[in-house]
C-alpha cells in the first residue's frame, strides 16, 4: 500500500490476460514474475480481471485463495489487489427472470468472496447489465435511444434488489463495489457517471459505489461542468471507491487525449483517498473484436520474443506511471 502521503497506484493486469488461470500453477509463477518487475518499479497494487466460468464456485474461490497463498510463499505478502468483474449474459442481475437474477446474485457474491480471498478491498467494473451486450426488440433490430432508455429503467428496477443483497454481502466481508459506467461504445447502459450515481442512491448503501474512468469519461460524458458535480456528488456521498485512468483507446496512458487537468481536478479538490488504477487493454486476441483494436501488441517479457524499436508492456506500465505520478502531483492528489 501507498503511505499517507501518496495515492495507491495499481496497475490492470489487462495488459497480459483476461484469465489469470488460478488453477494453473506455470502460469501463476508467470504473474508473479509480471507482478514483481512492476512492483520494483514503483506499482503499489494490482486488479486481477476475474474471469467468469462454468466451475463450481466454491472450487473457483479456493482456486484464487491458492493464488493468493502462490503471491505470500513469493514474497508478495504487502501487494494491494483490486478486482474487475463483469455481469454477463448468463450471470445477469437486471434479468427479466427472478431465476436468472438468483443464479447473478449467487456469481456475484462468488466474486465478493475472491476478492477478499485475495485480501482486495475494492471489486470493480460493469455489474448492473451484462457487458458488450446491445439489446434487440421482438423482432432483433438494434435498441436505442429513448427505446433503450425505457429498456435500462427496467433494468435498474429488476437489478436494485439484487444490489441491496449484495451490499450488504459486501460489507459484511469488507469489500466495495465500485460499479463502473461504460461507455456506449462498448456496452449498453449505464454509459454514464450519473447513471451509475442515481442506482446507487437508490441502493443506500456505502459499500455500492461508483468507479469513475478517464477514458469513459471522454468518450461519453455530459461534459465537464457535469463531470465535476457528479464527482462532488459521490464524494460528498463517500461512495466513489475507485479511479481508473485509461486512454481513450485504451492503449498508452503517457501520449493520449486524457484530459489530465479537468479529470483530476474535481478529484483531488475532492480529496478523494482511495486507489488509481492504470488500465490498457493491450492487443492480445481476447480483446481484439470487442474494443476494435488496431493498434500493434506491446510485447509482453517472458512471453514474447522481444521486438526491437517496439515498446514492451513493461515499458509502457513505466511511462504511464511516470506521466500519473507527474499529473496527481500537478492536480494536488500526491
Amino acid at each position: 500500500m501507498a503511505n499517507s502521503s501518496s495515492p495507491d497506484i495499481c496497475f490492470s493486469f489487462f495488459m497480459f490476460t483476461a484469465d489469470l488461470q488460478p488453477d494453473n500453477p506455470a502460469y501463476t509463477k508467470v504473474v508473479i514474475g509480471h507482478i514483481k518487475y512492476l512492483k520494483d518499479h514503483g506499482y503499489t497494487g494490482f486488479d486481477l480481471p476475474i474471469a467468469p466460468t462454468a466451475q463450481d464456485h466454491r472450487i473457483e474461490v479456493q482456486n484464487y485463495q491458492k493464488l493468493r497463498d502462490a503471491f505470500d510463499a513469493a514474497g508478495l505478502t504487502d501487494v494491494h489487489f483490486t478486482t474487475n468483474v463483469g455481469a454477463t449474459r448468463t450471470f445477469d442481475p437486471s434479468s427479466m427472470y427472478t431465476q436468472q437474477r438468483d443464479i447473478a446474485l449467487a456469481y456475484l457474491k462468488s466474486r465478493v468472496d475472491i476478492t477478499k480471498a485475495l485480501r482486495g478491498d475494492v471489486m470493480a467494473g460493469p455489474i448492473i447489465t451484462p457487458y458488450g451486450i446491445f439489446p434487440t426488440s421482438d423482432s432483433n433490430q438494434p435498441i436505442w435511444s429513448d427505446a433503450l432508455q425505457d429498456w435500462a429503467k427496467v433494468r435498474y428496477h429488476n437489478a436494485l434488489p439484487v444490489f441491496k443483497q449484495l451490499g450488504g454481502y459486501a460489507a459484511s466481508q469488507g469489500v466495495k463495489l465500485a460499479i463502473e459506467p461504460v461507455d456506449h461504445w462498448e456496452t449498453a447502459p449505464p454509459n454514464l457517471v450519473r447513471e451509475v450515481v442515481d442506482f446507487t442512491e437508490q441502493v443506500a448503501n456505502e459499500s455500492v459505489g461508483v468507479c469513475i474512468d478517464s477514458a469513459h469519461v471522454v468518450l461519453g460524458s455530459d461534459g465537464p461542468p457535469a463531470f465535476t458535480d457528479e464527482v462532488k456528488r459521490v464524494l460528498a456521498k463517500r461512495v466513489l471507491h475507485y479511479v481508473h485512468i485509461s486512454a481513450p483507446d485504451r492503449g498508452a496512458v503517457h501520449e493520449s487525449w486524457i484530459p489530465w487537468k479537468t479529470f483530476l481536478t474535481p478529484i483531488c479538490a475532492g480529496a478523494y483517498k482511495g486507489p488509481f488504477l492504470v488500465e490498457v487493454f493491450n492487443a492480445i486476441p481476447v480483446f481484439l473484436n470487442s474494443l476494435r483494436l488496431a493498434r500493434r501488441k506491446f510485447w509482453i517479457p517472458g512471453e514474447d520474443a522481444p521486438e526491437p524499436g517496439r515498446p514492451s508492456a513493461y515499458t509502457i506500465a513505466e511511462k504511464a506511471l511516470a506521466a500519473v505520478h507527474a499529473e496527481l502531483g500537478a492536480a494536488g492528489c500526491a
